[in-house]
């Protein structure tokens, strides 16, 4: 493992991943690129293995389901170095009332599999910061 932080989630033209690493004091990896290639996805298949900590946000702008299987499959494996960041808002989208039932049954899914699971970037930011800092 290295001291870094995976940046997995939302794409689809989300900001989030701006705005988050402006509170991370460690060493992050934004497997978001364009063009996409097979190399892009073999790196982030590595970086995704060996990142100290893998976190996935959800936001409305989510337009596939790859992300929430990811941070399902992690939750199973490896969920003491998941981390779920749910964001309500973005940029002006927010999820129906459907959508924030289901990913309250996701986060309770996920949290009794161990993983930590937060809705504010500064106290998920702090918690990874805390986590690598500790570790390395």
């Amino acid at each position: 493992m290295n001291g870094k932080v995976f940046l997995g989630g939302t794409c689809n033209g989300s900001e989030w991943r701006d705005a988050f690493v402006k509170f991370l004091h460690v060493d992050w990896f934004n497997p978001v690129v364009d063009p996409w290639t097979e190399a892009d996805y073999l790196r982030e298949l590595e970086e995704r293995e060996t990142c100290s900590i893998c976190l996935y946000a959800l936001t409305p702008k989510m337009a596939g389901i790859y992300s929430v299987a990811e941070l399902v499959d992690d939750s199973h494996k490896r969920p003491e170095k998941t981390v779920f960041l749910l964001i309500e808002e973005d940029n002006g989208k927010h999820f129906n009332a459907v959508m924030k039932k289901s990913l309250n049954a996701l986060r309770k899914m996920v949290e009794a599999n161990g993983v930590q699971v937060f809705s504010d970037f500064k106290e998920c930011a702090d918690f990874i910061n805390t986590t690598i800092s500790d570790a390395f």
